[in-house]
C-alpha cells in the first residue's frame, strides 16, 4: 500500500506587504489597503514563515489537493489586490434610447434603458468604486471577488428579456480586465 506524502505550497510575500495569520483568518496589508478572509477547510493548515506563507496538508485526498490550490489562489489574489488592485472596464451600448448610468451610494442607477420608465439598479459590492465617463464604466477595488461581482451585477441589470437579443443589443458589457 502506498501512503501519500504531505503536500506543501509556498507563497512569496513581496516587499511592502504584511501578512497576518490568526487561526483561520488571513489578513493582508499593503500600499492600497487591507483585505482579510477566513479559510475554514479543516485539512489545510496555513502558517507564516518569514517572507513566505506556507500551506500544508498531510495524507491528502483529491479534495485536499484542490483546496490547497484554491487557498493559494485566494491568497495570491489578496496580495495582488493590496499591491496593484483590480480594474475592470465596461462599455455602455445603446442604439435608440440613450441610457444614463450613474453611481449612487452603494448602487448604480441605469435610467432610460430601452426607453423604460423606471430605472434599473445594480448593487456595488464591498469597497468597489464605480466611475462613469461618457460610455465607459470603470470598476476598481482591492478585492477581486467584489469587483467581479459588481461587474456581473451591472451586466445582469441590463439583461434584455422578451426581445430578440440579435436585434436589441443594448446593455453594459465587459471590455477588459486589468
Amino acid at each position: 500500500m502506498v501512503v501519500a506524502a504531505a503536500i506543501r505550497e509556498e507563497i512569496e510575500i513581496p516587499e511592502g506587504v504584511e501578512v497576518i495569520i490568526e487561526k483561520n483568518e488571513v489578513s493582508v496589508k499593503g500600499p492600497n489597503g487591507e483585505d482579510s478572509r477566513k479559510f475554514t477547510y479543516p485539512n489545510v493548515s496555513i502558517k507564516e514563515d518569514g517572507d513566505k506563507v506556507i500551506l500544508e496538508t498531510s495524507f491528502p485526498k483529491k479534495k485536499d489537493k484542490a483546496m490547497i490550490g484554491t487557498t493559494r489562489a485566494h491568497i495570491n489574489n489578496m496580495i495582488t489586490g493590496v499591491t496593484d488592485g483590480f480594474e475592470y472596464h465596461m462599455k455602455i451600448v445603446y442604439a435608440h434610447f440613450p441610457m444614463k448610468v450613474e453611481p449612487k451610494n452603494d448602487t448604480v442607477e441605469i435610467t432610460n434603458f430601452l426607453g423604460e420608465r423606471y430605472p434599473r439598479t445594480a448593487k456595488i459590492v464591498g469597497d468597489s468604486k464605480v466611475v462613469v465617463k461618457g460610455d465607459e464604466v470603470t470598476i476598481t477595488g482591492i478585492n477581486k471577488e467584489h469587483v467581479g461581482q459588481t461587474m456581473a451585477n451591472l451586466e445582469q441589470a441590463t439583461k434584455i428579456k422578451g426581445r430578440d437579443p440579435r436585434v436589441f443589443q443594448d446593455g453594459i458589457y465587459l471590455t477588459s480586465k486589468e
